[in-house]
């Protein structure tokens, strides 16, 4: 379904940025000059850009990935068939290759989110998916939920400079528009803006006959939030003995699904079976939205004392706490300073997949790693409980990578 565009606008003299921890400096590109066509604020923006193939999954964030895996054993585990993720047709390694090649024609690509300078401020945006993710709503029917995570992972994103997020946009594509689920998937949307407290601006609705599998749709989404420029959390500024504070996660949120997948057909389990020990079903615990951290993180941060916030997406706690800090600081991680869920023990019993593969995939039950001087982790710990509870989960120390008690 195709959507008729307004007037052509020119803007002059673009500029984008970007900063790093290691670079003190931001990077500003030459100006240049860019023409979009836009709709009018009632209709939904077109985009231009197709879908990405379904076994990709895992959508490379355009930004400098660091990783120090490490070959831990499954503890208690037949070591003979274990899975990794690479297995299951994601290969984090090559992503990682993309993003280097990248950075050779976009220099100053290093963040969750991308700034643009705007006055005294920078407008921060960030895009994503929910991968296949999609799958399990297709297969459990739960489309109302889906939304939200689409959401999540771009506002979650740009929150780690500071920014709040000001506005929100979608694209939603099908071979045959099914009006009904469409309008489950948007609600969803429009919950997870509310919860971000950002407004649903436009998006794109796309009807591409033979594209899709029927009743199948693939999502995107765009977030554009603000930070005044004294204000960016850029990790400059982070020293050994800074303190590591994990935000709790629902679940799996919306990384590692190919691996998630492959481990449920492997375990000969349906969606519909109760997961081992808990009371819902597998298909509950897995399509679980994603935690919107906005207002929490936002309201943290504006106590004082927080030098670096990561979001733990694809690459798990090995690959995005380092993308925070500066040169020659890693991560110690105390492994059981928090709950780990048991949706993610299952995954690991089932799929016999090792402790590294798992750090470097899923999240483990923390969402979002704050880094903290010592004097504001206590007061954070100490104002933590219900749904905005917090934990101490390691330290900044000399060296590079994340290491584990």
């Amino acid at each position: 379904m195709n959507t008729s565009f307004g007037t052509k606008s020119e803007l002059l003299g673009c500029v984008a940025v970007s900063l790093e921890p290691s670079n003190p400096k931001p990077y500003v590109s030459k100006p240049y000059l860019c023409n979009r066509r836009f709709d009018c604020f009632s209709k939904r923006f077109r985009l231009q850009s197709m879908v990405a193939e379904d076994v990709r999954t895992r959508t490379t964030k355009r930004s400098s990935i660091i990783s120090n895996s490490q070959n831990n054993g499954l503890e208690g585990g037949d070591m003979l068939e274990v899975l990794t993720y690479k297995d299951a047709g994601v290969d984090i390694d090559a992503g990682s290759e993309l993003v280097r090649r990248i950075s050779k024609m976009a220099p100053g690509i290093g963040g969750f989110g991308g700034l643009f300078p705007l006055g005294d401020s920078y407008l921060v945006a960030g895009t994503d998916g929910v991968g296949t993710k999609l799958k399990l709503a297709f297969e459990t029917g739960i489309h109302e939920t889906i939304g939200i995570d689409l959401v999540a992972m771009s506002v979650n994103d740009i929150v780690t400079s500071g920014a709040k997020p000001l506005f929100f946009l979608d694209y939603f594509a099908t071979s045959h528009l099914d009006v009904d689920l469409a309008e489950k998937v948007i609600k969803g949307i429009v919950d997870g803006c509310q919860q971000s407290d950002c407004t649903l601006l436009g998006g794109e609705t796309a009807e591409m006959p033979d594209f899709y599998a029927v009743g199948e749709y693939d999502l995107s989404g765009f977030a554009v939030g603000i930070v005044k420029k004294d204000s960016v959390i850029d990790g400059k500024n982070i020293v050994a003995g800074d303190v590591l504070i994990g935000l709790p996660s629902s679940g799996v949120h919306s990384n590692g699904f190919s691996l998630v997948r492959r481990v449920v057909a492997r375990s000969g389990l349906s969606l519909k079976d109760q997961l081992p020990g808990e009371a819902l079903t597998l298909g509950e615990a897995l399509i679980a939205p994603t935690v919107i951290y906005v207002k929490q993180v936002l309201d943290i941060i504006s106590k004082g004392g927080v030098k670096g916030i990561a979001h733990i997406t694809g690459g798990g706690f090995t690959d995005n706490i380092p993308r925070v800090f500066p040169k020659g600081l890693g991560a110690f991680i105390y492994k059981d300073s928090w709950e780990i869920p048991p949706v993610f023990k299952w995954i690991q019993e089932a799929g016999k997949i090792e402790d590294a593969e798992m750090r470097r995939t899923f999240n483990m039950g923390i969402g979002m790693v704050l880094v903290v001087s010592p004097e504001a982790s206590l007061r954070i710990l100490g104002e933590g409980n219900g749904r905005n509870s917090a934990y101490r989960i390691g330290e900044v120390i000399s060296g590079s990578g994340v290491s584990y008690s």
